[in-house]
Parts: C-alpha cells; structure tokens; sequence
C-alpha cells in the first residue's frame, strides 16, 4: 500500500513482545523467532517477551511499559491484542499530552483476523526495528456518553454495527477457500436484524450495516475502501440502509470479492441509539445501551508506530 506517511527521527529504547500463549503455539512461534532475529540485526537493543494471562491483560501491561522510558510495544498477535496493546499505550498518552515520549505500538501479525497490519505495512518488523524509524498513523476515538458517564477507546481499523462486522467474524470462523467464505456471507445475510440511529441532525436511519473505518480492508474481504489512507486525517463511512435480503447478499458478496470502491470521509460521525446494540470495535464486541450518544472522532496522528 502506499501510504503517504510522516516518518520522523525518533526512536525506542527496547522491544517488548506481547502475545497470547493460549491462542495455540502461533503467537509464542512467531514471537521467539522475532526475539532471535532481532538479536542478530540489533544486539544491544533489549527484546523481551511478555505472555498475557487474561482478557484486558495486553492493555495493562503495555500501559506499564509506556510509563518507563521509551519501549516499542509490539502485539504478536491479530487485531484484538494489537486494540489492548493501542488503547494501554494511549492511556498513559492522553495523560501526559504535548510530550514527545510517548510509546511505540506495532503489531505482527499471529491471528485470524489482522486488518490493520494487512492495510498498513511497507516493511517486514525485523528490517522496521532494525531502521529505527517510527511513522504516525490515525485512530479513531469512540466516545459513549451515557446517563451514568462517558466512556473512550481507540480503534486501530474500525468501529462498526450491523451487517459488516458479523460478516468479518464469519468470514474468520469460515474454512478456507473462496466458495466456503461467500456461504459464510450468505448465512451471516440471512441472521441479520437492522439497527436504529439517528443522527446528529435527528434524522432516524435503518441500516443494515454501519462501519467507520480508518483501513481499507477488513477480515477477508477486498477492499472496502479505494479512497482512503490511515494517515489523512479523515476516515471512511460505509452506510448500507435496510434493504431487501437479496439485494444486501449481493453488496455483501461484492465486498467479500471485488470491493466496494469509494466511500464517504469524514472526520466526526455522531448518533445515538434507539436500542441496545451490540457493535464491533477492531473486532471486539462492545455493548451500546439505549439512549447513548456515540461519537467517532479522527484522532489524527494519535499512534506512533513502526514499519
């Protein structure tokens, strides 16, 4: 992908390698061959490896790190790791705003689903690490403002509701092979139940589907987006409104296989909801309770990040 992004003469003082031992010898594999390649191509540079023990766990201890020094965080592991591992970073971040010691996140990827390393990367870790050079890319803050208070995360990829985030966890259970996928596609049309916003202008949408995304790929669909860099400032809105079964298999086939071209960008999207709903951020489901105010912001150039 070729990203305009800002690269900038800073650097890290350590590695530190985060991944899930449970999630079956993959991340661990891939994190102890990263450990010895990095030994070879920068000897002096310390390279730990830190297994998370609990959910929530990748975020405290990338927290941890960001308060010492300056470490590079790197989440062996899909997109939901690599969310922890952004939003630990960010706390101690947003406490200590206008500094330049601020931690570096990256992720490789050792899942399923690895949406914002897919869209993101230019080179391999090794030869990232061993350049030294880090490079600003976006994020997008979701802020949940409620009767009982206000809650922000971050997202690396997406923020979504509906149709196109079930899709991408079906499409990550389905086997491989193209035919399996679209039937997973398929099947997840056939489950969907439309959700209720209205907007900032008090309009009031059916949709099936409702994804703000700062990456142009997702799970493995094509592209989602062809307009749209990690890095401008702006993110992608990709609103399908409720329609009949057959006519959203077919969007949803075209995005699984060719991509759905241009998108609307956009810097702030607001609404609020009518009902319960569940909604996905970077793959993780997140709870939105009736009556919520939901605002997605561009946090432009929030994540300093390597390769």
């Amino acid at each position: 992908m070729d990203a305009a992004v800002a690269d900038v003469e800073e650097s890290f003082d350590r590695v530190v390698l985060v991944f899930n031992p449970v999630n079956r010898r993959v991340p661990r594999t891939i994190a102890e061959g990263l450990q010895e390649e990095l030994r070879v191509r920068r000897p002096a540079l310390p390279v730990t490896l830190v297994p998370t023990t609990h959910a929530g766990h990748a975020r405290e201890l990338a927290a941890a790190e960001a308060e010492v020094g300056r470490p590079l965080v790197v989440a062996v592991s899909g997109d939901g790791v690599f969310s922890e591992v952004v939003n630990g970073v960010m706390e101690v971040a947003d406490r200590r705003p206008g500094t330049s010691r601020q931690a570096v996140a990256a992720v490789v990827a050792g899942g399923n689903a690895n949406d914002h390393r897919r869209s993101t990367r230019r080179m391999s870790t090794v030869d990232a690490v061993a350049n030294g050079r880090t490079r600003r890319l976006d994020l997008l803050r979701l802020t949940v403002t409620t009767d009982v208070g206000v809650t922000t995360r971050y997202a690396h990829s997406y923020v979504g509701l509906g149709l196109t985030p079930l899709m991408a966890i079906g499409l990550n259970r389905a086997s491989r092979g193209t035919w399996k996928e679209l039937l997973a596609v398929v099947r997840t049309v056939g489950t969907l139940a439309p959700v209720e916003v209205v907007t900032a202008d008090d309009e009031v949408l059916c949709l099936d589907s409702l994804v703000l995304a700062n990456v142009e790929r997702m799970a493995k669909y094509g592209r989602v987006s062809r307009s749209g860099q990690p890095d401008d400032g702006l993110f992608e809105v990709l609103a399908w409104p409720h329609r009949r079964r057959w006519r959203l298999g077919l969007t949803a086939v075209r995005a699984a296989t060719v991509g759905l071209g241009h998108q609307t960008r956009t810097r702030r999207y607001a609404f609020r909801t009518t009902s319960d709903l569940p909604a996905q951020v970077d793959g993780e489901l997140v709870a939105l309770p009736a009556g919520a105010q939901v605002t997605v912001e561009c946090a432009h150039h929030a994540l300093l990040t390597i390769g």
